[in-house]
């Protein structure tokens, strides 16, 4: 038992990762036993090809905003911006790169670029540079900005066109069970859903073990220099360096270096070797980035011959859809766009809210969790499993929910979905305000400001982002994929492309509106009020969701 609990405590990270493996195996067994057995043959394939590109991708995506933050020593606000603009260029170039594939109709050779594009931002990143001066605007910083802009760029060539040979699937999928009869063409429509899902949750299979892999490697390069992770270090080694200590500051920093051996004797070089080996072991995590592309890219080659050009299926709707049905039906066309532009509108304000789990989250995590493994906490990056953890586990959950209803007469459409999905967002930071309240928890700055004995006293456990992480998780799966399901019902059949772009844009407007988390979590005096801002907005927009539900309702049919 004793060496249990020594495990526990001193590799709790390593532990809580081979437990969430154990659990999340048997559901990819059961995923990819489903997805052979009822579903298109390159679904798998297009499915790890995608799956290896989110891995890489969510490594990076865990650490970002945190990594800004101690790596230049910008704050919080500003991070947050940084990762807002690039969250928005990685939905909003998802255009031009359906456009590319479009004109050059070669939508596999754009998917290939996209990778290795990737690739080689992920490749900047992994290079520990550092500069003696400025942190501001250094080279180095230019670098990781242009390492971004290559990651959003590749991911614009990449997310879309794979998404479209997978709907090329179910087209011809459907095309050949239409030639056994009306009954097998039903019944082959019916798994376009479920395989939309299926591909989805690979997605989170990537994106639950990801966030383990920066933290692991971060905190094996500081043991091999003597040194541990704190989540508080990186931002007062870089105030002491810039000489801008303030209140308890100086005190802080004295308490949490005097562990180290020599920090007391030369505090200046203790921060400046800090701050290096932290952040190269996070540089070196980019790393598996390059490899999980590589890997990626060997998957896709591979199987490319295999997989169907989205050009044909285009080609055969322009044929069918013809200028006088246009006409016929503009006054219905009106009508679905506006359907449409309305449900954008709430999609908006669901990313701008969900995603906070990137932004003000991850900083509430950082500073009101508990992240000391020695005192049951994990540090803030790896708490990012739980949102995919959730969606590989609930999802069959859900479905068996919404296929009973519908056995039983009570199919609960899709807009009603989005509402409900809207309310259960709202219970996230609903609950967050109780915390809030209960704890009493003031701004992010205020609370920086403060002695470390009393930020200790006052951080609660992981089971709160547990509890945040649930609600948002049933959230996503209420509104995401059966988002996607909406558009593809109301969008005119000549306009399907452009729809979805739109809602690929609504989502890039959502998340580039991300950063004003981060500045309401630090510049509000009560915390609570942050919360409740984005509960307002989730409750608000799911009141007009009802309001319009019955005109929503008769479009969709």
């Amino acid at each position: 038992m004793g060496t249990l609990s020594t495990l526990w405590q001193e590799h709790r990270t390593l532990v809580v990762f081979f437990i969430v493996l154990i659990v999340v195996i048997p559901f990819l067994i059961f995923y990819l036993s489903k997805a052979r057995k009822e579903h298109p043959k390159g679904l798998v394939a297009a499915a790890l090809s995608n799956m290896g590109e989110r891995f890489g991708y969510y490594i990076m995506n865990a650490v970002l905003v945190l990594f800004i933050c101690s790596k230049f020593g910008l704050s919080d606000g500003t991070s947050g911006l940084i990762f807002g603009v690039f969250y928005f260029l990685i939905y909003v170039l998802a255009l031009p790169g359906g456009i590319i594939a479009d004109r050059t109709q070669n939508y596999k050779k754009t998917i290939i670029s996209g990778i290795i594009v990737m690739a080689l931002g992920y490749g900047l990143l992994s290079i520990p540079v550092f500069s003696d001066g400025g942190n501001t605007m250094s080279w180095p910083f230019i670098l990781a900005m242009v390492a971004l802009l290559l990651i959003a760029c590749g991911n614009g060539l990449f997310k879309g066109n794979l998404q479209a040979i997978v709907g090329q699937l179910y087209d011809d999928f459907e095309a050949e069970a239409a030639k056994e009869g009306p009954e097998a063409l039903a019944a082959a429509k019916e798994k376009r859903d479920s395989g939309f899902q299926i591909f989805y949750v690979f997605i989170n299979i990537g994106g639950v073990i990801a966030p383990f892999v920066a933290p692991l490697i971060r905190d094996w390069w500081l043991k091999t220099k003597d040194l541990v992770y704190n989540a508080d270090l990186p931002r007062l080694c870089h105030k002491f360096i810039m000489g801008n200590m303030e209140g308890n500051d100086m005190d802080n920093l004295n308490a949490l270096s005097q562990t180290f051996s020599g920090a007391t004797e030369n505090l200046a070089d203790f921060c400046q070797n800090y701050l290096h080996v932290y952040n190269t072991g996070v540089h070196y995590s980019f790393i598996v980035s390059v490899v999980a592309m590589l890997i990626s890219l060997a998957i896709f080659v591979a199987v490319r011959n295999k997989l169907p050009n989205p050009v044909k299926k285009e080609k055969a709707s322009v044929q069918e859809y013809t200028e006088a049905e246009r006409q016929a039906d503009a006054k219905e066309i009106k009508q679905r766009m506006m359907a449409l532009y309305a449900v954008l509108g709430i999609a908006v304000f669901f990313w701008l809210s969900f995603h906070q789990n990137a932004q003000s989250l991850s900083i509430f995590a950082r500073d009101f969790v508990i992240t000391d493994q020695a005192k049951g906490g994990l540090p803030p990056e790896i708490l990012q499993f739980i949102n995919p953890f959730f969606v590989i586990v609930l999802t069959p959950i859900i479905m068996w929910i919404f296929a009973s209803l519908a056995r039983k007469g009570k199919e609960v459409s899709t807009p009603k979905k989005i509402a409900l999905g809207m309310f259960i967002a709202a219970c996230a930071y609903i609950f967050l305000i109780i915390i809030a309240v209960v704890h009493n928890y003031p701004s992010g700055n205020e609370f920086k400001a403060l002695s470390e004995v009393e930020k200790e006293g006052m951080k609660t456990g992981p089971w709160v982002m547990i509890v945040t992480y649930f609600f948002l998780t049933v959230a996503e799966l209420f509104i995401s994929p059966l988002g996607l399901s909406f558009v593809s019902k109301i969008a005119p059949r000549h306009m399907v492309g452009m729809c979805q772009g739109l809602w690929l844009s609504a989502t890039a407007i959502g998340n580039l509106l991300i950063f004003l988390g981060v500045r309401m979590l630090n510049s509000f005096p009560h915390q609570w009020m942050t919360w409740g801002v984005f509960a307002l907005i989730c409750l608000v927009s799911m009141s007009i969701m009802l309001g319009m539900l019955k005109w929503l309702e008769k479009v969709a049919k």
